[in-house]
């Protein structure tokens, strides 16, 4: 049968005539292979023919055209897309009214709307369901301004159905209503049942069913995203099926904004705007260098607002300095709780000329020649090697957390001596604890020496430490705010000369960030929008033709689609490292040839979106980072889960292949990877071994932070370790080491529940000698928290289990804590037994720290019954252990109350103790030891009548 000119669809099977190309929207006719106005392949025939061509109970469920060739993927990738869905509100009702060939032609028209008006959105139809439609935007290519294209799109659809109406002459009351959703969803690999999936596209059907006829609902995360461009009604919270909480909507009005504008690339925009802060960092450099004094600058800022340029602005000035200046840069990485002092190690790295990778031999040999270099005095330096070992990983653990800072921070103070020093942090948000107690460690004893430290952090750091560095009064903390309007205009004058029209736009969707407006203008020249021309970047196309970002996660987004397959596939794999990576981490864990992984990287570098350390004097030489943490963030983001266990695995086996001692050193990083690894993959076939690879990854990690004094970081990893556990024995060993290190730490509630955790566990497995055992921690934890009685109760009660015949090291330490408590709660004779019994075990099985406990506490018993001199022989012996032992802890303890026992009928000899013990204290870096040593020294003074020793 012949069909008549100008029909739209076939008389004999329905089929549509007059089709569109998928990805261009040109008009095409039936049988034609590729599209005549972009080239898009047309053959096996495009959705919309498919659509028509079925009967309409074939139709539901109809997918898309597949993806361009250069984006279809043999894995699911997750993108941050923008679904729309649109359906018919009447139609039902209509379709009883008018005449079955009526009803189809009414269907056609409204079809041919909606692939016309999400065409020129540049958004994609993915399904035809009925009289619904759903189409996405985000995929395969992201645009900036992606929701907004969505919800346009969604307004426009529903006024077309209110036109189509009068069109056709139609009775019923036919409109239509829409629903907008903004995040994440995953792009399936396979074409058959549609491209994205996921809770955003079910939520986008929910929440277009509770829109009224005639309007557009959306999600909060879309109303963010377009509220400069798009106005908004509070539409309330919304009870939806299928969620569990209600949903927040807001309901579309109009659009009050025109489409962004362009921009044009620069790869170094000015030093605007910032001249004041710029000013204040200086003039607090040379108060520190006239001064000799330490001082603190922490600046923050949010993400893009100009602290990284502000660093690199001062280090420029420092540069051209006549003097030298000793520059030391260091970043906190963002693994989770982050590594505890990386950012120090680096820049210990950095002044001693050691790679991160280099062998321990190596590292060792550098350390030495640095120390000789910048420390003089030969026993500072044997002081000084082995704490900073510890710190570089090539000195077995053993000073506790007061020593390592005493020798980190001697350190810098001697290098400070020949030069004034700047150590600049980076990334402080990602800080551990322990790094902001050491600076703030430095702000105490490294008063009187020409050290700068200056920090960049996020403002959450704040919030995880309220006030910080609050309290010090060399401390000032420099808020950048965003740019004004004239500030971000001479911006984007240094990098192109736009239209004011254009830059007017960008202004305002930057918002005073500068990084926004930035990244604009580079994504842009990406795309090829902006060209070279004479030297100066010129716009290319109409403005009303490009893409500006809604947001800055649209725009990152954006910048990744834009570069080549393979450049952007080695961005989203090299994406699960937080720091630098050599282009060797490349070959192996984005499975690229290294020679053609360093042409990648070569172009990534050009294009911005990484950088490399070019620094010829620097240890990172060759390292490769993102140039924005964000960009590597929205890279992760896209990787689905079976892709980020894959790159994990592989980032993890690599570090712990390219470090000495399979990774030790890196340990908390390679344990990071581990753990993500397996959070991706719990329930895969390989899960077990993932597993058991990620607890010991977090055990070494734990036993590497406890080795350079972070007990936080080590308990957190041994707590993550406990969550993963597989067996009762796993759980018990992993939850004693967590309870060591919050006791460690000070925490002693903390301590105590983690220890009865354990204990109760072992109760519950019969072993209940073992669950005693468990005593002596228990006790001091009780002790320590001021719960003496409890802990006397519990540790009689566990000693009795033990038995009186179990002679071990767990007794010993149980019996000193028995005695501590029961000096404590001034039962005095009843506390002679478990002391003698602990001095007895302590000397039988070679125990010098419980030894030394055991002697200075007998000590306190004996002459607190009279027993004078045999008091002193026991402080003397206790004193003298701890020196022949190195214990420098108990050393101080034995040395200070040894001196206030002696302050009683000794006074020359309690001075000059007291005085070993302020000495001791100073070394340890301890200032709760220094201020009670003091406080002691001071007594003996006052009694001995030295009163120009207390006036000093």
């Amino acid at each position: 049968m012949d069909n008549s000119p100008g029909a739209k669809f076939c008389m004999e099977c329905g089929s549509a005539l007059s089709t569109s190309c998928p990805e261009c929207g040109h008009e095409t006719t039936p049988g034609q292979n590729f599209c005549s106005e972009c080239g898009a392949p047309l053959s096996p025939r495009s959705a919309s023919t498919q659509i028509a061509a079925r009967p309409q109970s074939e139709v539901l469920g109809t997918p898309a055209p597949a993806p361009p060739a250069a984006y279809r993927r043999d894995t699911a990738e997750l993108r941050t897309v923008s679904v729309l869905f649109v359906d018919l509100v009447g139609y039902t009702a209509l379709s009883e009214l008018l005449d079955p060939e009526d009803v189809r032609d009414l269907l056609g028209h409204y079809f041919d709307a909606a692939r016309a008006t999400v065409d020129r959105y540049g958004g994609r139809i993915e399904k035809f369901i009925g009289d619904a439609v759903m189409a996405v935007w985000g995929t395969p290519v992201a645009r900036e301004d992606d929701a907004e294209r969505a919800v346009r799109a969604g307004l426009e659809l529903v006024d077309a159905v209110a036109t189509l109406r009068h069109e056709v002459g139609a009775a019923a009351d036919l409109r239509a209503r829409a629903g907008v959703v903004t995040g994440q969803a995953a792009l399936l690999a396979s074409q058959e049942e549609g491209v994205v999936v996921g809770d955003r596209v079910n939520t986008a059907a929910r929440v277009q069913t509770a829109a009224e006829p005639g309007t557009v609902l959306v999600d909060d995360v879309t109303r963010q995203v377009t509220s400069s461009t798009i106005a908004y009604e509070d539409a309330g919270f919304h009870e939806l099926k299928g969620k569990t909480d209600p949903l927040h909507l807001w309901r579309a009005v109009e659009v009050v904004a025109a489409i962004p504008g362009a921009s044009r690339d620069a790869l170094q925009p000015h030093f605007v705007g910032r001249d004041a802060e710029l000013r204040m960092i200086k003039e607090l450099f040379h108060a520190e260098v006239r001064d000799r004094s330490v001082r603190l600058v922490a600046v923050a800022g949010a993400a893009g607002v100009g602290k990284s340029r502000l660093r690199s602005e001062f280090l420029e000035y420092l540069r051209g300095l006549p003097e030298r200046i000793l520059w030391h840069p260091g970043r906190c990485l963002p693994y989770g709780d982050g590594v505890a002092y990386w950012a120090l190690g680096e820049m210990v790295r950095h002044r001693l000329g050691i790679p991160e990778d280099a062998a321990p031999a190596d590292t060792a040999a550098k350390l030495k020649a640095g120390l000789e270099q910048w420390v003089a005095d030969p026993s500072e330096r044997e002081f000084i090697s082995v704490r900073l070992g510890v710190l570089l990983g090539v000195a077995d653990p053993g000073p506790g957390r007061e020593e390592l800072f005493a020798g980190w921070r001697l350190f810098f103070e001697r290098m400070a001596e020949h030069d004034p020093v700047v150590m600049a942090f980076e990334d402080m948000h990602w800080a551990d604890d322990g790094l902001l107690d050491f600076i703030e460690y430095l702000l105490d004893w490294s008063a009187k020496r020409p050290i700068l430290i200056i920090t960049f952090a996020r403002p959450e750091l704040t919030e995880r430490r309220p006030g910080w560095p609050a309290g010090y009064r060399s401390a000032a903390t420099l808020y950048l705010e965003p740019l004004g309007d004239p500030a971000m205009e001479a911006l984007l004058d240094s990098v192109a000369t736009l239209p004011d029209t254009a830059k007017e736009k960008i202004i305002s969707r930057a918002e005073g960030i500068p990084l926004y407006a930035i990244e604009t203008v580079r994504a842009l020249a990406d795309r090829g929008a902006l060209v070279n021309r004479d030297a100066t970047l010129v716009l290319e196309t109409d403005l009303g033709e490009l893409d500006v970002p809604a947001s800055l996660t649209s725009l990152l987004s954006a910048r990744i689609d834009a570069l080549e397959l393979e450049e952007r596939e080695l961005v989203r794999s090299m994406s699960v490292f937080g720091g630098t990576f050599p282009a060797s981490a490349v070959h192996e864990v984005a499975e690229v040839g290294l020679a053609h992984a360093e042409t990648l990287l070569s172009n990534l570098v050009r294009k911005h979106v990484l950088s490399v350390r070019a620094d010829p004097l620097s240890p990172d030489r060759g390292q490769y980072r993102f140039a924005q943490t964000m960009l590597r963030t929205v890279a992760y983001e896209m990787l689905s889960k079976r892709e980020r266990k894959v790159r994990h695995l592989a980032a993890g086996q690599y570090l712990s292949r390219a470090f000495p001692n399979e990774g030790e050193d890196v340990a908390e990083v390679v344990a990071a990877h581990y753990l993500q690894a397996y959070r991706c993959a719990s329930s895969s076939a390989d899960a077990e071994a993932l597993r058991a690879e990620a607890i010991a990854a977090l055990r070494r990690g734990g036993q590497r932070a406890a080795a350079v004094g972070a007990p936080q970081t080590a308990e957190r990893a041994y707590r993550k370790a406990i969550d993963l556990a597989g067996t009762d024995d796993e759980r018990i060993e992993l939850t004693e080491a967590a309870g060591n290190m919050a006791l460690l730490d000070g925490r002693y509630a903390d301590a105590l529940e983690l220890f009865d955790d354990a204990a109760a566990t072992l109760g519950r497995l019969g072993r209940d000698r073992d669950a005693a055992r468990l005593g002596a921690r228990i006790g001091q934890a009780l002790f320590r928290g001021g719960r003496a009685s409890e802990a006397i109760e519990r540790l009689q009660r566990m000693l009795a289990a033990l038995g009186a015949d179990t002679n071990d090291a767990d007794v010993a330490r149980m019996n000193v804590q028995l005695g501590v408590a029961l000096l404590d709660t001034g039962q005095i004779s009843e506390a002679f037994e478990p002391l003698d019994r602990a001095l007895e075990l302590a000397q039988a099985l070679e125990l010098p720290d419980e030894l030394a406990s055991a002697l200075v506490f007998k000590a306190e018993l004996c002459a607190a019954v009279g027993r004078v001199y045999e008091a002193r022989i026991l402080f003397d012996g206790a004193v003298e252990l701890c020196q022949q032992r190195e214990l420098t802890n108990q050393l101080w303890f034995a040395q200070v109350n040894s001196g206030d026992f002696l302050r009683r009928f000794d006074l020359a000899g309690s001075a000059e103790r007291t005085h070993d013990a302020l000495a001791t204290a100073r070394r340890i870096g301890s200032r709760w030891y220094e201020s009670g040593a003091a406080a002691n020294l001071m007594r003996v003074w006052e009694d001995s009548g030295r009163w120009d020793e207390l006036e000093r």
